[in-house]
C-alpha cells in the first residue's frame, strides 16, 4: 500500500491558504477517483483506493492530517506504523516556498527546507527518504514567510496553482506505480 499524504492545516478559515495546496491535490485526486474522505484514522482525514495499472493494482490511503503543519508527521508515523507500510510508500505533497508559484518538483529524499510540516515527518519517522511532490507558492520578501503562507494566492497566480494542481493529479499515478524516475524526467523539467 502506498500512503499519500497531503500537508495543509485543518479548518475552514485555512482551506484557501497556500499552505493547503496538499490538501487541495488530494481533494482533486480524489475526486478524480470518485472517492471520498469519509474515514478517520487516528488525527488524519483518510481515503483509501485502487489505482488500476497494466501491471495490476496499487492499493493507497490519501492522507490529510488533521494536526495542524508543525505536527503532521505524528499522523504519518501512526498510519505507517499501523498498516506497516514502509517509508518507500510514503508520498508526501506540499507548498514550497523556494519554487516559483505553480512550478512543480518531485524529490526521492532531502532536508525539510524550512518547512516545518516536512520538519516533523522527518523527525517522526525517522528518516528523511521518502518521496516528495512540492509545489512551488513563490514568496514576497516584504511579507513574513509565516504570515504570507497563512494567506491565500493573489489573483493572478490562481491559474498557475491550479495547473500545478492538474499536473500534480496526472503524475501521481506515475509515484504510485514506482515510476519516480519517469515523473521526475517529465515534470521536474517543466
Amino acid at each position: 500500500m502506498k500512503l499519500v499524504v497531503g500537508l495543509g492545516n485543518p479548518g475552514p478559515q485555512y482551506e484557501e491558504t497556500k499552505h493547503n495546496v496538499g490538501f487541495w491535490v488530494l481533494d482533486a485526486f480524489a475526486q478524480q477517483q470518485r472517492l471520498a474522505f469519509s474515514g478517520k484514522k487516528g488525527d488524519a482525514l483518510s481515503s483509501r483506493g485502487v489505482w488500476r495499472s497494466p501491471e495490476g493494482g496499487v492499493d493507497f490511503m490519501l492522507v490529510k492530517p488533521q494536526t495542524f503543519m508543525n505536527r503532521s508527521g505524528r499522523s504519518v508515523r501512526v498510519l505507517l506504523d499501523y498498516y506497516k507500510i514502509p517509508l518507500s510508500g510514503l508520498i508526501l505533497i506540499y507548498d514550497d516556498l523556494d519554487l516559483d508559484v505553480g512550478r512543480i518538483r518531485i524529490k526521492k529524499q532531502g532536508s525539510p527546507g524550512g518547512h516545518r510540516g516536512v520538519a516533523s515527518v522527518i523527525q517522526e519517522v525517522g528518516s528523511n527518504a521518502f518521496i516528495r511532490l512540492k509545489i512551488g507558492i513563490g514568496k514576497d520578501p516584504r511579507i513574513d514567510a509565516a504570515d504570507y503562507v497563512l494567506s491565500p494566492f493573489r489573483q493572478a497566480d490562481k491559474e498557475k496553482i491550479s495547473e500545478a494542481v492538474d499536473q500534480s493529479i496526472r503524475l501521481l499515478p506515475l509515484l504510485l506505480e514506482d515510476q519516480v524516475t519517469e515523473a521526475m524526467n517529465r515534470f521536474n523539467a517543466t
